[in-house]
């Protein structure tokens, strides 16, 4: 690569007056730009120097690679004049550079949030699954399993305890996440969402009919009378607690030093916070958070299937929003009080939703015919997108041609309009995918597998009736994609993998193999940086994974890239946006143009500091150079946990494909 031509080639393309500033992580040059329309977006997409581009946060980020986005990013500032930042110092510009956005300011508090509570939240979600499955009648027959089988009794209500228990303490689970994302302290977090829950106050799901009746129990306050009611069920006024707890907190810690801060900072805190949130906060949120989930369920009852059809055409472009993140704070809620709304709408149009984007997918598989690339893509992209999981479907596939994802939003209006008219509601939360039935009552099962067989059948024969005719202009933009192949790691490639030779990458970091395709960062998950796999650690250290010189070792030591001695160049990227960490949390070992043998130790990093800060820990192992190689593929399946000293990773060499 020519440093000096790409940077010029980048600067006419994105016009140096346009450029408010720059920076660069490990692999991406990174842009703040005045305007994204004013670029010539056709010229860096056809430039055989760059992988990609995405625009996200504010920042236009074009993906050049390891070892070389340094030097390009060094070139372009010489070119340009451009403003020289660094990642945290863009992320600030980006946001006064933007307009203001307070919803989409609200929706990262929400993802923020949330997100880290998703695994409970599922597990509680199955689980109730389960227990639907062991006491509802008509799915075995005209009795419930725990009818014609009393003995399983005692197993039906141990199930049912363990999946109310993420639900009845949901203060408690949202007091750690979001006096964290609000600077405080987790442990006060949870005692202040303690409060909320305790059982001295009139259970939160019976509030409203206690305060009906005009018997609530009040405390009084030198006259002021409060509401002992508790917050079971609640979101909104949770996160309003956590506010206030983690500000004060922060205060007291400002103005208090040595032992007072340490002794007094905890209790002024939750004091203040509990006497503020029963007075006012609470009941002010608790009407909010009722308005909010009763208007949505008046939307749905009186407008019907209709509704569900008009949002069922748009959640794919609500996904690539980010404004799908705060679905989960609504439908807690909604679950939370399904004695009064019937359930979660928002589940089954969401599956309706992700099974077209997958079948739309799915249907460029056939289309990319001696494209290997795109098939490759699309059949591990659209499997994802089946389950549940739709970013690599979209972003890899569906968006980049276009007419697979508008098709997959029609197919979808349609089959959430047939999940309306049967008015199917979930009693849980789920993967939202084909195998979704089990967050669905069994009476509404036939509606349910109905609508996802009209969204998969409609976006499957659309796009590919439509894909045909086009198919010259699919092959036309990805010509340049077919001289190289590369396959999916995943376990259909392992009895190729032991019958050729090829050059092995070990496992840099200790840990649990997943699908790299399921990394929410596009640049990994649709492959635009080469084929690899990714792991989430589980021991702290960066091992080199086979004998070779480092050719990338940042001063933010949050990424490595090496080239073996058998030619193999490899990015070790420990993390999902950890370069704007600056270091902290990461110690290196090894500098740029070290000679390193595999096992050799090459950082450290602290996973505490670095989930502390907001970022995930995930580790992406990619081959860069993958069109060098005949194939790359997988010698262990996802999900295994592996050590350090084990192969994961294949380089097949063309001549030995060749002679096989």
């Amino acid at each position: 690569m020519k440093h000096n031509e790409v940077a010029q080639r980048i600067a006419t393309a994105v016009h140096p007056e346009n450029v408010v500033a720059a920076a660069h992580c490990a692999t991406r040059l990174r842009l703040v730009l005045k305007d994204v329309k004013n670029i010539d977006q056709q010229a860096l997409d056809d430039d055989p120097d760059l992988k990609g581009t995405f625009n996200a946060d504010g920042q236009y980020q074009i993906i050049v690679g390891p070892g070389d986005v340094n030097k390009v990013y060094d070139e372009f500032v010489k070119l340009t004049g451009v403003k020289s930042a660094t990642t945290d110092d863009l992320k600030k510009i980006a946001a006064q550079n933007g307009k203001p956005n307070p919803i989409m300011a609200l929706i990262k508090v929400l993802s923020d949030i949330f997100v880290p509570l998703i695994p409970a939240l599922v597990a509680g979600g199955l689980l109730m699954a389960l227990n639907n499955v062991l006491t509802a009648a008509g799915i075995f027959g005209t009795k419930s399993l725990v009818a014609m089988y009393p003995q399983i009794t005692g197993l039906a209500q141990m199930v049912n305890l363990m999946a109310a228990a993420p639900f009845a303490f949901l203060p408690i689970l949202i007091g750690i996440t979001a006096t964290r994302r609000f600077g405080g302290s987790e442990i006060l977090g949870a005692a202040a969402g303690m409060m909320l829950v305790m059982p001295d106050l009139v259970n939160g799901y019976k509030v409203a009919e206690v305060m009906a009746s005009g018997k609530m129990p009040t405390w009084d306050l030198f006259g002021l009378h409060v509401a002992q009611a508790g917050y079971q069920g609640q979101v909104l006024p949770v996160i309003g607690v956590a506010f206030i707890l983690a500000t004060l907190e922060k205060f007291f810690h400002k103005h208090l030093k040595g032992a007072v801060d340490f002794t007094f900072t905890p209790m002024l805190a939750i004091l203040i916070t509990g006497f503020v949130t029963f007075t006012i906060v609470g009941p002010v949120l608790r009407v909010v958070s009722n308005g909010l989930t009763d208007g949505l369920t008046w939307m749905v009852t009186t407008f019907g299937f209709i509704g569900y059809a008009i949002f069922g055409s748009f959640y794919s472009a609500i996904v690539i929003t980010g404004l799908h993140q705060s679905f989960p704070a609504i439908e807690t809620q909604l679950l939370a009080n399904i004695s009064k709304t019937g359930g979660d709408f928002i589940f089954p149009i969401a599956t309706c939703a992700n099974v077209a984007q997958g079948a739309a997918t799915f249907a460029m598989y056939f289309l990319g015919k001696g494209n290997e690339k795109l098939r490759a893509l699309s059949s591990s992209a659209g499997a994802s997108a089946m389950l549940g999981i739709t970013e690599p479907a979209l972003f890899g596939v569906n968006l980049k041609y276009k007419f697979p994802f508008f098709i997959a939003l029609g197919a979808s209006g349609v089959a959430s309009l047939v999940m309306g008219i049967f008015h199917v509601l979930s009693s849980s939360l789920g993967p939202a995918g084909v195998i979704g039935f089990i967050a669905i009552p069994p009476t509404k099962w036939i509606g349910f597998f109905l609508a996802i067989a009209v969204s998969f059948a409609l976006a499957f024969s659309i796009t590919l009736v439509y894909g045909r005719q086009h198919m010259a202009v699919i092959n036309g933009q990805t010509a340049s994609t077919t001289d190289a192949t590369s396959t999916p790691v995943d376990d259909a490639n392992q009895e190729s993998v032991k019958s050729q030779a090829g050059y092995l990458i070990d496992a840099p970091v200790a840990g649990e193999l997943i699908d790299i395709t399921t990394v929410k960062d596009p640049v990994f998950s649709t492959g635009m940086m080469g084929t690899g796999i990714a792991i989430e650690p589980s021991g702290n250290q960066i091992i080199a994974p086979a004998d070779g010189e480092i050719t990338v070792a940042y001063g933010t030591k949050h990424a490595y890239g090496m080239k073996t001695d058998e030619g193999v160049e490899v990015l070790i990227h420990v993390g999902i946006d950890t370069v704007n960490l600056a270091g902290k949390g990461f110690e290196s070992q090894v500098s740029q143009g070290q000679h390193v043998k595999k096992g050799d130790l090459l950082g450290t990093f602290d996973t505490k500091v670095i989930q502390a800060a907001g970022y995930p820990v995930t580790t992406m192992v990619i081959i860069t150079n993958t069109n060098e190689f005949d194939r790359v593929v997988a010698n262990q399946q996802f999900g295994r946990q592996v050590a350090t000293d084990q192969v994961i990773l294949t380089a097949i060499p063309k001549e030995a494909e060749a002679k096989s």
